[in-house]
């Protein structure tokens, strides 16, 4: 199983960018340690979503950083990508990895214990479980669901959990005492008007000894 490395995972979506270029803040919070990107823009027809995964892979490759795409396994395989992102009601794990190979990541959305459990015994590698609290990125998936999940999640499987929904650099002490490997966000990273800043303070609360 690949070796999940990255604390902090900067999931897309270019809605939220203040109106800016997504491209260049990519490039921002890569520059000052970001690891993870999941390219996560579902309403982008292929052609335009090809051009953005093939100009985000270019910024992490420059770094040393791994790009994961939502769904996408068909460009995850042409582009070369790190992985993909799996949601509820994407290809099964199973069959996902039998496409992808032992040596790309599969990670999967979840928002229960059971969810995340079912994806590791399914061979995923990682999981995104949220919200834990409340989002408007996130307010389609119902109320958040708080800590306890994370603490039954992180408790009962050997994979990294990350958490989501809400996270600030405050609140990241909060979800790594309950067992969280690291953070995934949204909003914490792309619309701040510094995203080297926000970046920064994200992988210094990350970095803080528990």
């Amino acid at each position: 199983m690949p070796r999940v490395d990255f604390p902090l995972y900067l999931v897309t979506d270019r809605n939220r960018t203040g109106g800016r270029p997504l491209g260049p803040l990519i490039r921002q919070a890569l520059g000052v340690g970001l690891r993870a990107v999941q390219l996560r823009e579902k309403d982008l027809e292929a052609r335009r979503l090809l051009g953005l995964a093939e100009e985000v892979l270019r910024l992490t490759r420059q770094q040393g950083a791994s790009l994961f795409i939502n769904d996408r396994v068909d460009l995850a395989m042409a582009l070369g990508l790190d992985g993909v992102h799996l949601r509820a009601n994407s290809l099964p794990v199973a069959v996902t990895r039998r496409m992808l190979g032992p040596d790309r990541m599969i990670g999967v959305s979840a928002h229960s214990t059971d969810e995340v459990m079912r994806a590791e015994s399914d061979g995923a590698d990682f999981a995104v479980l949220g919200p834990v609290y409340e989002t408007a990125s996130k307010l389609m998936f119902g109320p958040p669901i708080g800590l306890r999940p994370l603490e039954e999640a992180s408790g009962r499987c050997r994979m990294p959990v990350f958490a989501i929904g809400g996270i600030t650099a405050s609140r990241v002490g909060e979800v790594r005492r309950a067992g969280a490997f690291g953070v995934a966000v949204v909003s914490s990273i792309l619309s701040a008007g510094s995203v080297e800043s926000a970046t920064r303070q994200l992988l210094d609360a990350l970095a803080v000894p528990l």
